[in-house]
Order: structure tokens, then C-alpha cells, then sequence
């Protein structure tokens, strides 16, 4: 199958033009069916054998390690961004006086965990400003002092598209002893990442969006250095020889191996998990670097035709080419998302940006209503 033909995978109507996979990605029809089969087999529980909650939970998280070049042991299931971080907060040694580099208007996930832990403990967040020539990562780098002992940022600021390069950020973190850790909630799945390359120490991303899964499942890493760390909840299942059942009462201080000590409660998800491990199988199949390919040239396109309309778009350069946040040199309509959803036309609005962020399951067709919409506007 060829890119394409992607659309067939999904249940978009033709009159549709969803151009917001930053928000939620749809699911797959593949997708959804394994997800009505695991409700199928949480509605015959006598079905569901002890193995089942652990089977499942390695395959997913096996396809998440070769995902990001990293191993099974290396991965956690968690629910969401913030209780990564969280987690990472929470093992991260930090003294009054530290400090934690954030960005402005970075997603919240990535804020409030720190801004608790900095209370906890006295540090300080550094925030960094909107750079005014859109360079995240000079501007990220800048603000790495001696006292910096933590930069908790994204790849690709949620807004704007903007990429920030991890390697020079990781060696600026390096030279000053302090840890790196990664929300990669708006690239992960679409723009290629390798823990190998980047060495972050923790690295957390929801399944929702470019994972193409559903909502309520996420990952984290944690590097081995930090994979004897507390975890949130004090769970049975994450703990040595939870697999037999009978002896759960014989209680263990002992934890599995690996960052499985991180997982959240319940983490087998019945309903869920064969949503995710599908979803997943689908994205290694195609490859990330091939969707990064095809993303970018579609989305240079929509920059070359709406700059005669007025947008402007991050450079190339400094941009993530599967993302794209287009400001307007007169300011953008207040009503302009729900106006261009009257017209089946789905995007965002993050601060001054008009956000479009298209997959695989879009076509030449969605780009001609967008604009077609956008003129009418």
C-alpha cells in the first residue's frame, strides 16, 4: 500500500478534512477493532488467564523499545505525560537553588510536575523565552548555567512547529552535570527519535496523537542509571513474582526488573492495549523516517501556497517538517477554528499560530478545502 492510500485505513468521511492529528489522532479501523475485541473479552472474564496480564504489556512494550532504540527493560507503561514526569520529578536529586529549564508556553504536563518539585525542594525554574527568531535551541542552550540541574523540554514546541535540536541541547545539559528530560508528546511516531543518539535520562510520550492510539495510554523511559528509582504507586503487578498469583500475599519489597517499577496500576488494559500494540505494529511497519518524509514534503507545500494568502510559517530550517503552526501577517480571525469547522475543515489554534498538523490519512483533496476555506474567510 502506498501512502497514498492511506486513507482507507481510517473512517474519515470524504467531506471531512481533519488536519489536527496534534490534538488527537483518529484511530485506524484496525485500531478500533481491537479495541471492540478487548471489550469482547473483559465481557468474558472467565477468558482472561493470569498470563494475559503480562503478555500483552512486554509485546508493547518491546515495539515501543524499537520504536526509540532502546530495550524492553528500559520502557514503563504509564496514562499520560504527566505522570511521567511526574515520575522523572520525583527520582531526580535537586537542591535549593537548582535550577529547572522549561519553555514558555510549553505544555502544561511539562510544567506543573517541576513547578511542584521546586517547591518541594527550593529550586527555581528558569523559563525560557519565545526566542524572537524562532532558534529553540540556541536559545535553550543560552539558558544552561552552572546552576541548571534539570531541562525538561519537548522537540517540538506544541505551537509554533519549532524544532529544537535534543543532541546540542543533551551536550550543553552534559557539560554542566545536569539531567535531560523529554516530552515527546507532538513528535514522537512522526519525527525520528534514538535514545541512543539523544541519552536522555527520562523521556515520556502519550499514544494519542502521533502514536496513533487511543487516549489514557502512554510510555516512559528511564535510563538505566535510573531505573532503581521510587516509583508513583506501590502496585502488586510491578513486583517480583507478581506472575503467580496464588502468592500475591506473599509480599515482595523487591520490584521486575528494569523501569517496569514505573508502570501504573492496571496496566494491562484489556480494551486498550491491543489498540496500542496494533497502532504500533502499523508505525514500524511504515517506518518513521518514511512518514517524517512524506509529511514534510505535503506540509512544504501548504507553506508555499498559504504565504500568498498572507500565513507565515516557521523556516525549514528551524521547523519540524511534520508539523506546521502558520501565523498571519494581520493576526488570525478569534472565531477562525470554529469557522473553519462549519466549513468540515478541523484544525487548532495555539496562541498566534493557526495550527496544521496533517498524517498520512489526508489528501490533496483535505489541502483544496483548506485553503478553499480559508478564502471564503
Amino acid at each position: 500500500m502506498s501512502f497514498e492510500d492511506c486513507r482507507e485505513l481510517f473512517s474519515i468521511p470524504p467531506d471531512v478534512a481533519y488536519l489536527n492529528c496534534a490534538y488527537m489522532s483518529p484511530l485506524m479501523r484496525d485500531v478500533a477493532r481491537a479495541g471492540a475485541a478487548g471489550i469482547e473479552s473483559e465481557s468474558q472474564p472467565w477468558t482472561l488467564t493470569p498470563d494475559g496480564f503480562f503478555t500483552r504489556s512486554e509485546r508493547l512494550r518491546e515495539l515501543f523499545a524499537r520504536l526509540i532504540g532502546a530495550t524492553a527493560d528500559d520502557v514503563a507503561i504509564v496514562p499520560s505525560v504527566s505522570y511521567a514526569i511526574s515520575t522523572a520529578a520525583r527520582n531526580i536529586a535537586l537542591e535549593r537553588g537548582d535550577e529547572i529549564v522549561v519553555l514558555d508556553e510549553q505544555f502544561p504536563s511539562n510544567v506543573y510536575p517541576w513547578r511542584e518539585r521546586a517547591r518541594e525542594c527550593g529550586a527555581e525554574l528558569r523559563t525560557v523565552a519565545v526566542p524572537a527568531d524562532d532558534d529553540w535551541t540556541v536559545a535553550v542552550v543560552a539558558s544552561i548555567t552552572k546552576r541548571c540541574a534539570v531541562v525538561s523540554i519537548p522537540a517540538v514546541h506544541w505551537a509554533y512547529g519549532t524544532l529544537i535540536d535534543l543532541v546540542a541541547v543533551r551536550r550543553a545539559a552534559d557539560a554542566v552535570g545536569a539531567k535531560l528530560v523529554l516530552d515527546l508528546a507532538q513528535s514522537l511516531g512522526a519525527l525520528p527519535f534514538d535514545v541512543r543518539e539523544v541519552r536522555p535520562d527520562f523521556m515520556a510520550c502519550p499514544t494519542y496523537k502521533w502514536l496513533l492510539g487511543p487516549y489514557a495510554m502512554g510510555f516512559l523511559y528511564a535510563a538505566p542509571h535510573f531505573q532503581q528509582g521510587r516509583p508513583i504507586e506501590q502496585g502488586w503487578i510491578t513486583r517480583r513474582g507478581s506472575e503467580d498469583f496464588a502468592h500475591l500475599v506473599d509480599y515482595q519489597d523487591e520490584f521486575q526488573p528494569g523501569a517496569r517499577r514505573y508502570d501504573m496500576g492496571e496496566r494491562a488494559q484489556f480494551t486498550l492495549a491491543p489498540m496500542v500494540e496494533t497502532a504500533l505494529e502499523r508505525l514500524l511497519g511504515w517506518g518513521v523516517d518514511a512518514i517524517y518524509s512524506e509529511l514534510s514534503l505535503r506540509n512544504r507545500a501548504i507553506v508555499e501556497r498559504a504565504a500568498d494568502i498572507g500565513f507565515i510559517a516557521v523556516p525549514d530550517a528551524l521547523r519540524a517538517g511534520h508539523y506546521l503552526g502558520l501565523r498571519h501577517t494581520d493576526g488570525l480571525d478569534a472565531e477562525i477554528v470554529p469557522k473553519l469547522a462549519a466549513r468540515g475543515v478541523y484544525v487548532s489554534r495555539r496562541g498566534d499560530c493557526l495550527r496544521i498538523t496533517q498524517h498520512l490519512y489526508n489528501n490533496d483533496n483535505d489541502v483544496d478545502r483548506l485553503f478553499a476555506a480559508l478564502g471564503s474567510l
